[in-house]
């Protein structure tokens, strides 16, 4: 079995990016007889200059897309895809728009332990947004869904209240920027293929088989 490695630059307040996800698992899920998947969260930041205690989410919103109406809109669209996936988009809920330098951090610690971890972490982060209307950039919240997913209370809290990691995760961000990433989600698999946009899982799975038959070809051809 071809093994793919996928970086996956995303925001956790981005709702495409949950959206991205749950499309992603139900690709794996159509291939995962013939491709292995590993993938590493990276970090993105839709809004870094968002203070740490965030902003009014409605009004942020709706002058980033131009009035009330273009939200509504852009919400009803993006419940129904939802739907379709599992996921239950709850964007009246949600009334802080957060700075997710934290939440990233989170995420990054989370991967020392395992990917199983991480993916825990993101998987939380997500919902606790998008569906409990819970603020990701609260200690308190990133504490509990840390506990969560199996990771060390007393550890993450230290880690939290200290500057670690902040440069590596803004280092990533930039770097990604640098090599052309301007909006997420943003798929790069094996460091060589890239696919940008949430993508519906046909697309995503064919492209899992075109690259693993590619990868098995060459390696062929080496022996």
């Amino acid at each position: 079995m071809e093994r793919l490695t996928i970086d996956l630059v995303s925001d956790v307040v981005c709702p495409w990016c949950y959206l991205g996800k749950a499309r992603l698992e139900l690709a794996i899920a159509e291939v995962q007889d013939t491709v292995g998947i590993d993938i590493n969260w990276r970090p993105y930041r839709l809004n870094p200059d968002y203070p740490p205690e965030g902003v009014d989410q409605k009004a942020a919103l709706e002058a980033k897309l131009g009035g009330a109406e273009a939200v509504s809109r852009g919400h009803a669209m993006l419940t129904e895809l939802g739907r379709e996936v599992g996921i239950a988009f709850d964007f009246e809920a949600i009334k802080i728009g957060p700075n997710t330098l934290d939440a990233h951090r989170l995420i990054h610690w989370a991967m020392t332990e395992s990917r199983e971890h991480q993916d825990r972490v993101v998987t939380l982060l997500f919902k606790a947004n998008f569906e409990e209307g819970r603020n990701v950039g609260d200690h308190a919240v990133l504490l509990d869904i840390a506990e969560e997913a199996g990771l060390e209370r007393s550890v993450i809290a230290a880690l939290l209240a200290s500057d670690a990691d902040k440069d590596l995760v803004i280092g990533e961000i930039a770097a990604a920027q640098k090599m052309g990433v301007n909006g997420v989600p943003f798929f790069i698999i094996d460091q060589q293929y890239a696919v940008s946009g949430a993508q519906t899982p046909d697309v995503l799975a064919d492209a899992f088989r075109q690259i693993a038959a590619a990868k098995a070809e060459a390696r062929a051809n080496l022996n």
